[in-house]
C-alpha cells in the first residue's frame, strides 16, 4: 500500500540515529521503551545510556536492589515504571532463564507492559505483524484520514487499533511501526507540523479540509488536584538529619524523602508549629524553625499540582534513625527533593556542589 510504503521510504531518510535502533535484543528494546514511556527522547537518552552502561544485561538488572535502580532512575520521574522495571527483569531472569517472551500475548503478561510495548518489543525483536498505537501514532492517523473521535475514548481506541492494524506492513511491521512513530515525532508534529515537506499531504485529508489543527481530537482531562507539602528538614548539631520512606500506592513509593505534614492549603510559621504531625516530630518546642522558600515550590504532575514549602529546623540531637546529610546523596528521592539539597547545599554541614 502506498502509505506504509511512503512511510518507510521517508523513515529510511529521515530516521534519529538511536542506540536501540541498532540492535534486535529485547532486552535494550524493552528498556529503551519503558524509558520513553510518557518521556522525549531527549530526556530519556542520557538514562538509558546510564542504565546500559550498570546494568549491560536482564540479570545484572534483575541482581540490583530497587534502591539503586530507583536512584539511577531520579529525575526522569514516572517512578512506577523503575519498579516495575526492577520487578520484570527479577521475573526474566530467575523464572524465563533471561529470555524475553517471543509474542505478543506473553509479552503482556510482563508487568508494566503494555499493549503499545508489547507490540513495538513483538514486531521489532521477533517480526511479528502487531501495530504500535501511541501518540505519534494517532496523531498520523486522526490527520491523515480525518477522524474526528477522541483518541482516549474506548471508541476511539478501538478504531485507531484497528486502522493501524489494516495499515500494518506485515512483511517488516517493525520498520513501519517505528517509521509511523518517528514520523509523528519529526514530521506530523503536535504544533507548526512539516506540511509543505510532507510526502503524504497530496493525500492528506486534514489538510485538504483544513483541519490540521483541530486533530487528533482528546476529551478532556480530570480537574487537576491541588496539594500542599510541607517538608520538615532537620538538621542537628551533630550533621544529620531525618529521613522517611514512602510506602504504600501512589506518587514516589520507595522514594525517600523528609519527613512530610500535608495540609490542605498553605501554611505559616505559626500555623504548622500547631499542627499535630508537626509536633510528633519536631515536638513543642524547635531550637530554631525558618521556611526556605520565600514561596510555594510548585510540582507539576500529570492529575496533580504539589505546593511545597520546606522548614528548616534546628534541634540540638535527632533520634538514632537520623543520617548524616553527607549520606543523603546515598538514597534515591523524588527529584523535587533533589533540587532542594542541591539548591540548599547544607553549607555548614558539609554537603557541597557535585555530591548528588
Amino acid at each position: 500500500m502506498l502509505f506504509h510504503k511512503t512511510l518507510v521510504n521517508w523513515y529510511l531518510e529521515n530516521k534519529r540515529d538511536l542506540p536501540w535502533r541498532k540492535t534486535d535484543d529485547p532486552y535494550h528494546i524493552w528498556l529503551s521503551e519503558i524509558m520513553l514511556q510518557q518521556t522525549r527522547i531527549e530526556q530519556g537518552l542520557p538514562y538509558y545510556y546510564k542504565f546500559i552502561k550498570e546494568f549491560p544485561d536482564v540479570f545484572q538488572l534483575a541482581g540490583a536492589s530497587q534502591e539503586k535502580v530507583l536512584k539511577l532512575w531520579q529525575g526522569l520521574g514516572y517512578y512506577s515504571r523503575a519498579r516495575n522495571l526492577h520487578a520484570t527483569a527479577q521475573v526474566v531472569a530467575t523464572q524465563l532463564n533471561g529470555n524475553f517472551p517471543e509474542d505478543y500475548k506473553e509479552l503482556l503478561t510482563l508487568k508494566g507492559v503494555g499493549d503499545y510495548t508489547a507490540s513495538a518489543i513483538a514486531s521489532i525483536c521477533y517480526n511479528e505483524a502487531v501495530p504500535v498505537v501511541d501518540g505519534n501514532v494517532y496523531r498520523v492517523l486522526a490527520r491523515y484520514f480525518d477522524i474526528e473521535t477522541p483518541v482516549n475514548s474506548s471508541a476511539g481506541i478501538k478504531e485507531f487499533k484497528q486502522l493501524a492494524t489494516e495499515l500494518l506492513d506485515i512483511e517488516d511491521p517493525g520498520t513501519y511501526n517505528q517509521a509511523v512513530m518517528e514520523f509523528g515525532a519529526l514530521q506530523c508534529k503536535p504544533q507548526l507540523p512539516l506540511c509543505e515537506s510532507c510526502p503524504l499531504s497530496g493525500s492528506c485529508l486534514a489538510l485538504k479540509n483544513g483541519k490540521i489543527g483541530q486533530l487528533p481530537v482528546k476529551l478532556k482531562k480530570a480537574k487537576v488536584k491541588k496539594r500542599y507539602f510541607n517538608y520538615l528538614v532537620f538538621i542537628s548539631e551533630e550533621n544529620t538529619t531525618l529521613i522517611e520512606q514512602r510506602l504504600g500506592k501512589g506518587i514516589w513509593e520507595g522514594l525517600y524523602q523528609f519527613p512530610l505534614v500535608e495540609t490542605t492549603s498553605r501554611l505559616k510559621e505559626e500555623e504548622i508549629l500547631l499542627e499535630e504531625e508537626f509536633i510528633n516530630f519536631a515536638g513543642r518546642d524547635p531550637k530554631q524553625i525558618t521556611l526556605f522558600n520565600s514561596s510555594p515550590i510548585i510540582h507539576k504532575l500529570s492529575h496533580q499540582h504539589i505546593f511545597t514549602n520546606f522548614w528548616l529546623i534546628k534541634k540540638n540531637k535527632l533520634p538514632e534513625s537520623s543520617v548524616s546529610v553527607a549520606n543523603l546523596k546515598k538514597y534515591p528521592v523524588p527529584v523535587l527533593i533533589a533540587n532542594f539539597i542541591q539548591d540548599y547545599n547544607f553549607p555548614e554541614y558539609g554537603l557541597q556542589d557535585g555530591d548528588l
